[in-house]
């Protein structure tokens, strides 16, 4: 029969329990940790003194408490001395982030990525020169405690090895990890997740999603991914490629899909089935049906759709000169769809129709196998959400189950952009989380 834990085991988890409230929570007084972790006001004290001591944390009298006594201390994150650094590699877009304790973000570097297919140094070059950068711009007397990264793809949790990214060319067994640790030489392993993965948990631990214990996250990027939680804990799979949400067939007969199968969730509801149904990639003029949705199709009477955003061919902004609509691409180009149909545009309003339609039979499908408490759209799909609510809300009342639905809460990313980068950053920190003291020397030894 296994032992109970020692007092050291007891120690050093409630210091993590205790600096997670504080990273999560924000600043926080000695009362309200005491009556948050059900520990008395003397052990409260000595694992404060014991952060403070090793600089993760300081304590300080609140500046108003309107009660009459003596005030309770406040703890709050040292977020300026004890850091990570966050990546976060999208379809078009690579950015890093210097993040402090507590989910500051003290310094960032952003640049757009090249599409499709991509060589290794591609991505790493110019992240690896973002973090010198601002390692070069801290003082000496901070300490970096974790590195991590998200990954628009398919990542082994093993060993940070990139296995698939079909929405950004043949990017098979790419040993992301691997060369990101070499090229940064920071003393500790570079981690690596899935984004929508990531995002999930940032959503649910500092977003959005915070109090819910079964949420599920759907993110929007050039496809879909998503992150799945259930019981407070990311459902990560045998190897770690759970939550491929957007590989869930949806329509058998659908279009083509990345990753070879037709009818899959991303390739109906995908930024570039939104922009062909809204006939802003050259040569689309039709707005395929949705289940249930109605079809516009170029012919006699078929609406124009060379003509800008109004449906009497004047020019509007965002309309070239000869009337055709700038092409753009990407959360612009979707932006762009959302207002337009919010200006009335009878394309875009179709468009968007038609996404929703099928965007909610994919959300039912998974409301009626996980039966979460909360659905959040990130990423690209906030906005295809904000500008087809009606159309997955009317999708979930037919296709999913009443009980499974009850109670159901459909909400847009509070971290918006960042959640996939903040979601990096918490597993960046989540050793020093675990067992604060052990990991602080680890990083300063």
């Amino acid at each position: 029969m296994r032992a109970g834990p020692s007092q050291e085991e007891i120690r050093r988890h409630n210091l993590g329990a205790l600096l997670r409230h504080v990273h999560l929570g924000g600043p926080t007084s000695r009362a309200e940790l005491t009556s948050r972790m059900g520990l008395n006001r003397s052990t409260i004290m000595a694992l404060t003194a014991d952060l403070t001591a090793a600089g993760l944390v300081r304590e300080e009298l609140p500046r108003e408490t309107g009660r009459a006594g003596r005030p309770s201390l406040v703890v709050r994150p040292e977020s300026a001395r004890v850091y990570v650094f966050a990546f976060d590699v999208g379809v078009d877009r690579l950015v890093a982030a210097r993040v402090g304790l507590g989910g500051a973000i003290l310094d960032r570097r952003e640049t757009v990525r090249r599409r499709g297919p991509f060589s290794l140094e591609e991505i790493v070059g110019p992240l690896a020169g973002f973090a010198r950068q601002m390692r070069r711009k801290t003082r000496p007397d901070t300490v970096c405690v974790g590195v991590a990264a998200a990954f628009s793809g398919g990542v082994d949790r093993g060993n940070g090895v990139v296995r698939f990214g079909p929405n950004m060319g043949p990017a098979e067994d790419v040993p992301f990890a691997e060369e990101m640790n070499r090229r940064l030489a920071f003393g500790m392993p570079v981690k690596v997740g899935n984004d929508a993965n990531l995002a999930a948990l940032a959503e649910h631990s500092r977003g959005v999603g915070v109090g819910c214990r079964d949420l599920i996250y759907l993110h929007g990027d050039v496809g879909v991914g998503g992150g799945i939680i259930v019981n407070g804990q990311l459902l990560g799979g045998h190897a770690g490629f759970g939550g491929e949400i957007g590989h869930m067939v949806v329509n058998p007969k659908g279009r083509l899909c990345g990753c070879g199968s037709l009818g899959c969730l991303e390739a109906e509801v995908g930024e570039r089935t939104l922009l062909e149904a809204a006939g802003r990639v050259p040569g689309a003029v039709s707005v395929a049906a949705g289940p249930g949705a109605v079809s516009v199709t170029a012919g006699p009477g078929a609406v124009s759709v060379a003509a800008g955003p109004g449906t009497d061919g004047r020019e509007t902004p965002g309309s070239g000169a000869d009337g055709r609509r700038e092409r753009l691409i990407g959360r612009d180009a979707v932006r762009a769809v959302v207002d337009a149909a919010d200006r009335g545009d009878i394309v875009a309003q179709a468009a968007l129709s038609r996404v929703g339609d099928w965007l909610g039979l994919g959300v039912a499908n998974l409301v009626n196998i996980f039966n979460p408490e909360m659905v959040i759209f990130g990423g690209m799909l906030r906005e295809v959400y904000l500008g087809s609510a009606a159309q997955v809300r009317s999708r979930l009342a037919v296709d999913a189950l009443s009980a499974s639905r009850e109670g159901l809460r459909l909400r847009t990313s509070a971290l918006g952009d960042d959640a996939t980068l903040m979601g990096a950053a918490e597993l960046a920190f989540a050793q020093v989380l675990a067992d604060p003291l052990e990991a602080l020397a680890r990083a300063g030894s």
